[in-house]
């Protein structure tokens, strides 16, 4: 059976979904835009192609507010290279930030870069936006019979669209009917003239968190933007709710609330656990890092390491992928210490930091000299040795094989490639980088353990199993419950297209 390619019969209109995005937002501080700049700087890992800032300058004497912008393609610290931009463009009492990974749109165009600002009857309106919306043609059509002109091709413009031709007089009453009409993941942070807003999808899909610096009161993808800043974590934004912050909240030092919609059980993304989330972040109400160790064990229970032959042979060696696989190694480490005290811990791999998403790749074969740029072995660590390799996931396989390739020339006996999650049989929907399902490993070789392994050319491979995988993570009230639809098809949020979808998913 050949799988087709679903992203295009979901959504025709754009050219691809791609992975998550950070945003950051402060209210109430002279420096506003520096805090926003170190708290995209923290976020960075979560977007790549580009950054942006936009502050609000309040007016005096009667005078308007004036909203100032920068952003521009590249990391954090190229775009904002000049220290000019911090302190004179980006001048203002509140902000909000955006780094990028394309969700919708081309990630190239310079466009679709957010923060998204507008002018409207009402005043000044800025938006970032980590997620996907899920009814994004639906609401383009509506639109566009309205008469409206887009300037982007992301999903992220609609919501601003939507905000402004509202025929409520209320900016609070405005929000609620405009994300009566969205559905899709959404963490998003707007400011107006005189307010900034946090609002959370009804599901919680994406991490959200609210903090609070001296008078200052900040929102965040993750908290460890809240740590760089000297920021105290207050707690996360609930799914389904709209945060408001003005200059009565700073007074009284209380956030207003609204609730949206509510959700019967929240689908948090498990996928943030697994790789996306810095492991010095608290997301879902958890420690990255304690969610990782615990898949690790798991991991370790269902799939220990090898035992030695003899009592010469070297001590098994188990090595992590950097930099997301860490934490979850040490959890595979540590349960297996209790059972077989003939291994060891060791860093095998080394990785360079100063490779970037547009490093110059020379010669015919780009993707393999990417992964030589990125990874180097430790030598004398690997060779000889029964190696157990703890990684993140599988996606298309490619770079899972030149990794391999690479730590087979370090000479080792045998290499036991676990995996932290479940095999991946479907492209995510709600903001994350995996491609049609003709292009996974797993589909390939319809969900063979033993054909991929054989492809990769390791001596053993594993996956942990989605049942562990969901015993690793907290459930902190009764709601709490995840989306795991990458691993198992199962799409908690209605997705335009999606029957149409599963009736064409396989060709005979």
């Amino acid at each position: 059976m050949k799988i087709k390619n679903l992203k295009n019969t979901v959504y025709s209109s754009t050219k691809s979904i791609h992975s998550n995005c950070g945003v950051f937002g402060v209210f109430n501080s002279i420096d506003a835009s520096f805090l926003t700049y170190y708290g995209l700087h923290a976020l960075q890992h979560r977007g790549q192609e580009a950054a942006g800032i936009v502050s609000c300058e309040q007016g005096h004497n009667g005078s308007k507010s004036k909203f100032n912008i920068h952003k521009d393609l590249g990391l954090v610290l190229s775009v904002f290279s000049d220290d000019k931009i911090l302190t004179q463009e980006l001048k203002g009492t509140s902000a909000i930030g955006h780094t990028r990974y394309s969700t919708t749109g081309s990630g190239d165009n310079r466009n679709n870069i957010q923060p998204f600002k507008v002018n409207y009857k009402d005043g000044n309106l800025a938006l970032s936006h980590n997620g996907n919306l899920t009814n994004t043609r639906y609401l383009r059509n509506k639109l566009q019979n309205e008469g409206t002109i887009f300037q982007t091709t992301t999903d992220s413009e609609l919501i601003l669209h939507l905000i402004a031709k509202s025929k409520e007089e209320d900016i609070v009453n405005k929000l609620l009917d405009a994300f009566s009409l969205v559905e899709g993941a959404y963490s998003i942070c707007i400011l107006t003239d005189d307010k900034l807003f946090a609002v959370r999808d009804p599901y919680g899909v994406r991490p959200f968190c609210f903090g609070k610096v001296d008078d200052s009161f900040i929102f965040s993808s993750e908290t460890c933007a809240l740590d760089i800043i000297n920021a105290e974590y207050i707690r996360e934004v609930n799914p389904g709710e709209i945060i408001m912050i003005d200059r009565e909240v700073t007074e009284t030092g209380f956030e207003k609330s609204f609730q949206t919609r509510s959700a019967g059980k929240y689908k948090h993304c498990i996928f943030e656990y697994i790789y996306f989330s810095r492991p010095d972040s608290t997301v879902f109400g958890e420690k990255v890092d304690k969610v990782r160790r615990k898949i690790g064990k798991n991991l370790a229970i269902e799939s220990p390491a090898p035992e030695r032959e003899t009592d010469d042979e070297k001590k098994i060696g188990i090595i992590n992928v950097p930099d997301s696989s860490n934490t979850a190694t040490l959890g595979y480490f540590n349960e297996m210490i209790k059972h077989n005290k003939e291994v060891k811990h060791e860093i095998g791999l080394i990785r360079s930091h100063y490779v970037g998403r547009t490093f110059i790749q020379p010669g015919k074969d780009k993707r393999k000299m990417k992964v030589k740029t990125k990874f180097n072995t430790v030598k004398g660590v690997i060779n000889n040795r029964k190696l157990v390799v703890v990684d993140d996931s599988i996606v298309r396989g490619t770079t899972s094989k030149l990794l391999v390739d690479l730590i087979k020339k370090a000479n080792p006996k045998e290499i036991h490639l676990k995996i932290t999650s479940p095999p991946i049989i479907s492209p995510c929907y709600y903001g994350m980088d995996f491609p049609s399902s003709e292009e996974l490993i797993a589909n390939q070789h319809d969900s063979n353990v033993e054909s991929i392994r054989k492809e990769l050319g390791v001596t053993s491979l594993s996956y942990l199993s989605t049942e562990k995988l969901l015993e690793s993570v907290p459930y902190t009230n009764e709601k709490t419950d995840y989306c795991t639809a990458c691993f198992t098809r199962d799409y908690p949020i209605q997705i335009e297209g999606l029957e149409k979808m599963k009736k064409e998913q396989f060709d005979d």
